[in-house]
């Protein structure tokens, strides 16, 4: 996609306030796909078409307990890469596992998430075909909407591999990140699926080098918050070895 739309539409028709029939025109044109368009009509309409209800994710209380055991960092995802619960030692690998965040967004827009990920070409490419597969035809699941359309507004990267309608899914594997303070992670993931939601946790090879990094940012989580843990990032050495 070319650009935001709405602007896009300004300057094509001088029109600030468009009108659904230049708009789906303007979408036809675009080659937008159903999210994009229904995004597109709900910012511009001064009485949006009413999208069905956004579904509720619930976390299961034993979920909940499972993540207070886990030492590993551990999460819960929903649908949409929105963060629903996670333990210690998640947020403080990443402040971005924080319950609220949406993983996509953080990948696409927080500097600080993009110099996480080794390989931030591959995860993007990833996470936006996974994204394609999970939608399937929900295309007006008011989630899946908000996303699509917030990050198609806001990410050029995001509009390039959206437009290559790629699919694939995003299950287990092994990936290598960039701590503040520990340095480089090599970790597997495993996602495994608990009612509608899915529990997310990363661990390293038994006794190898990550596995040491990783007992140190467990501490880290548990002899203080995330936020100081982060902040002390930028006083503390860079660990190498330990």
């Amino acid at each position: 996609m070319p650009g935001p739309p709405l602007g896009y539409a300004h300057r094509v028709t001088g029109d600030k306030n468009p009108s659904p029939q230049v708009l789906e025109s303007l979408a036809r044109v675009l080659r937008l796909d159903d999210i994009e368009r229904t995004y597109l009509l709900g910012l511009a309409a001064a009485h949006p078409k009413a999208l069905r209800r956004r579904r509720p994710e619930h976390v299961p209380a034993r979920v909940h307990e499972l993540l207070a055991h886990l030492q590993i960092p551990a999460f819960v995802e929903g649908r949409a890469f929105d963060v629903l619960a996670s333990n210690p030692s998640a947020v403080t690998l990443s402040p971005r596992l924080r319950p609220g965040q949406n993983r996509l967004r953080s990948l696409l827009l927080d500097p600080e998430e993009q110099a996480f990920h080794q390989d931030w070409t591959k995860a993007t490419a990833d996470f936006i075909a996974a994204l394609r597969t999970t939608i399937g035809d929900d295309t007006d699941d008011p989630r899946f909407v908000e996303l699509v359309g917030e990050l198609a507004l806001s990410s050029q990267r995001f509009r390039t591999l959206w437009a290559r309608h790629d699919v694939r899914s995003l299950g287990g594997g092994t990936v290598t990140v960039h701590h503040p303070v520990v340095g480089e992670l090599r970790l597997h993931r495993d996602k495994l699926p608990v009612d509608d939601v899915i529990l997310v946790v990363y661990h390293p090879d038994k006794d190898s080098d990550s596995d040491e990094k990783l007992r140190l940012v467990a501490a880290l989580s548990r002899t203080g918050s995330a936020d100081t843990a982060h902040t002390r990032a930028a006083e503390i050495p860079r660990l190498k070895t330990l």
